[in-house]
């Protein structure tokens, strides 16, 4: 497969950055986590037009598909700007093709559509059951965003095997416990349910399921790749400020190979990512591969490019003051968020049918 970005891709990546740098400069963002409130960025992401870009006019969205999805999450990672209900509602979105007003309410803003599947699988067990009645009982920890939901995706268990059904969070059978995290620019929450009422959703679930987690590995990836980055930016200028032995930091030769390490996993990562991203968008045959090669390899890589970016900066790394912290979390949620490395390379190895 032969594939680079448009113009119209690199144009609209272009101005999403510069929406991000007017909108979201590390100021606001830090207003916004210490304040726990996403909603401003949501809403302002919303009104001005990004929350549909990338889903099918099909569906009621403005059009493109997965690379422009990752162009996506890769600046929203950039800026660590919060993301977790525009994601978990991507990847709920091909789900509610056959409940059209909830997703017509959701393309427009008013609320989040979470896939409730745990953020540390990649597809797994489905911990849910529905009774003959349409009620679904169960519950799945960690689900992302899941203290923003208006919408449900559940999957569950019944007498007809696995099936999708569509679950209003306001229902008195649904409770949302949330949870904190370190990388304070996403939200997990436990989604418990007790004989909540639901409605079936007419799709092939496995199909939707297994094409959610390879969305949600090209995507998690992509927002590493942005934050990865970023603190490359950050060390390279810190490296030059910081002076030792009346020279600056950045002139001493293990300094150079780490910041040149970090910036060689920077351009690999974004030539899988986006090999992946037009893979899986287009069906190739291949995809899952691509999309488990791009999980395991950026966020292991992004992981590891955080370690070396607070070693370059000393302690003041890993202060409040100083913006890298926020990098640095995000990349090590990146990680473990929707599979960790080692998940993803056993679903590259089974796919490879090596043994």
């Amino acid at each position: 497969m032969q594939w680079s970005l448009s113009e119209e891709q690199s144009a609209y990546r272009q101005a999403l950055r510069d929406w991000l740098g007017d909108v979201a400069p590390t100021e606001a963002v830090r207003g916004w986590l210490d304040a726990a409130d996403h909603t401003t960025f949501t809403k302002r992401f919303v009104a001005d037009g990004f929350w549909g870009v990338g889903v099918a006019e099909d569906l009621g969205g403005q059009g493109g598909g997965l690379v422009e999805l990752a162009l996506t999450a890769e600046e929203l990672g950039r800026h660590a700007a919060p993301s977790a209900s525009w994601l978990a509602t991507l990847l709920a979105v091909p789900a509610l093709a056959a409940a059209p007003a909830a997703r017509a309410e959701v393309l427009a803003g008013a609320g989040a559509a979470l896939l409730v599947a745990a953020e540390s699988i990649v597809p797994g067990p489905v911990p849910v059951t529905v009774d003959d009645a349409g009620r679904v009982s169960g519950t799945v920890p960690r689900v992302l965003a899941g203290g923003e939901a208006r919408f449900l995706v559940v999957p569950a268990r019944g007498a007809a095997g696995m099936t999708l059904r569509l679950v209003e969070a306001t229902d008195p059978g649904v409770r949302l416990a949330r949870r904190e995290l370190l990388d304070r620019s996403r939200s997990v929450a436990d989604v418990v349910l007790s004989d909540a009422a639901s409605e079936p959703l007419a799709v092939a679930a496995g199909e939707v399921l297994a094409q959610a987690a390879n969305r949600a590995a090209v995507l998690v990836a992509a927002d590493s790749l942005g934050a990865t980055e970023r603190m490359l930016e950050l060390a390279v200028a810190y490296s030059g400020q910081r002076r030792q032995f009346g020279v600056p930091i950045g002139s001493f030769q293990a300094v150079k190979h780490a910041a040149a390490t970090i910036m060689v996993g920077v351009e690999a990562a974004r030539s899988v990512i986006y090999l992946a991203a037009a893979s899986v968008h287009g069906g190739d045959p291949r995809a899952v591969l691509h999309a488990a090669a791009a999980k395991a390899q950026v966020t292991a890589e992004g992981a590891r490019a955080a370690d070396t970016a607070l070693t370059l900066h000393g302690a003041i790394g890993y202060t409040w003051e100083h913006d890298l912290h926020l990098f640095y979390k995000r990349a090590k949620l990146d990680e473990w968020l929707f599979g960790s490395p080692t998940a993803w390379n056993e679903v590259l190895a089974d796919a490879l049918a090596l043994a």
